[in-house]
């Protein structure tokens, strides 16, 4: 398999995790989103991804090329090719849906709107600062956060959900890095807190991290 991400990307980040979780070795094919003007515009990766955006998965272990991107898409392909090894999803539909809804809340409502398009696009077509950018960005965390912590006050353990790791966990980790980049205030979100410090102790984890990617600017 191969992977084309950014280092920094939190949708390429969530799959680096889940492949990390399935244990699939997979080669590394950065895209810098902002050198050369971004090379996600490129006619190259353009056909591979016509949103151009990051993550794009391309599965080679089959007759003909397997080409996907949306994470969410990605990690749930993985999931079902790959069942026998870390289950992100659970195999009841009730708690399916939940995993679903917390991942949902954060890589669809909050994410898409403070990603690096949307930050660029508030800066040279509404003239917006850099204060400006930060305070969007961390209005729509916290907005999601806040959601968040209140749904698995009910359900949280080391993970989420109980004490398995699910896709909720795989969003919610690169969510709290973006958090933290952003300057939001974790005090306020415990359970949060608590299931990422959990999540950050396994290898799976701590291998995606964007430090730690090839890409990584120190």
């Amino acid at each position: 398999m191969k992977l084309f991400s950014y280092w920094r990307s939190s949708a390429s980040y969530r799959v680096r995790i889940a492949l990390n979780l399935k244990q699939i070795d997979y080669e590394y094919c950065p895209v810098h989103l902002v050198k050369n003007g971004g090379e996600q515009h490129s006619d190259e990766y353009t056909n591979l991804n016509p949103g151009h955006l990051v993550p794009t998965l391309v599965d080679e272990d089959n007759e003909n090329d397997i080409i996907l991107n949306q994470s969410l898409a990605i990690i749930e392909y993985l999931d079902e090719r790959f069942p026998e090894v870390s289950r992100l999803l659970p195999e009841h539909k009730l708690d399916r849906a939940r995993v679903r809804t917390v991942s949902y809340d954060l890589a669809c409502d909050a994410q898409p709107i403070q990603n690096l398009r949307v930050l660029q696009y508030l800066e040279s077509n509404l003239s917006a600062s850099s204060d400006d950018k930060t305070a969007w960005a961390k209005h729509w965390i916290e907005s999601a956060f806040t959601s968040v912590e209140k749904r698995i006050q009910n359900t949280a353990a080391d993970f989420c959900f109980g004490f398995n790791v699910t896709m909720a966990d795989v969003v919610l980790v690169p969510q709290h890095y973006n958090a933290v980049r952003f300057g939001v205030d974790m005090e306020q979100f415990p359970l949060i807190e608590r299931v990422v410090a959990h999540c950050n102790n396994l290898p799976a984890f701590e291998k995606a991290k964007p430090e730690n990617q090839p890409d990584a600017v120190q």
